[in-house]
């Protein structure tokens, strides 16, 4: 999935959808590794190791770019953001200018608490992964 495009920065819900696409390998996690895992019957026909170790990056690239849309369009707000703040200051009596800008700060709240998500979702993936590979494959400098 592709880094964000400033229409998509502007339009909240729209962002949602695309972390939503982008969050689909977490929210099927289990199913992946049932699927993919071998059962006692069936070891000596797949690489566990391989699986869970591609599997790892697979999750890994897609927190890193999950993050990194998410900082993007945090920077993109703030932005517009500040610049309507220093709008404000020159015209103080401008209702239109005062409810842009509320509902910018707004945005930015909702985005910063987007990384929140990020962290819960991906410690929850992270945890099921460990709990079903941990016996083939040992992730580098891990903290669980």
């Amino acid at each position: 999935m592709a880094a964000p495009t400033y229409t998509e920065c502007d339009d909240f819900l729209e962002f949602q959808d695309t972390l939503k696409k982008m969050r689909v390998l977490d929210d099927k996690i289990v199913y992946t590794l049932n699927t993919s895992l071998p059962t006692e019957s069936f070891k000596a026909n797949v690489d566990a190791t391989k699986t869970c170790k591609e599997l790892y990056e697979k999750l890994q690239n897609n927190y890193k770019e999950r993050e990194s849309a998410i900082k993007k369009c945090i920077s993109v707000v703030a932005d517009k953001v500040r610049h309507m703040k220093s709008e404000r200051e020159k015209t103080m009596d401008d209702v239109n200018l005062l409810k842009s800008l509320r509902k910018e700060q707004t945005k930015l709240r909702l985005l910063q608490a987007e990384l929140n998500v990020e962290e819960v979702v991906s410690e929850r993936s992270l945890k099921v992964y460990y709990e079903r590979c941990r016996s083939f494959y040992k992730i580098p400098d891990s903290n669980m």
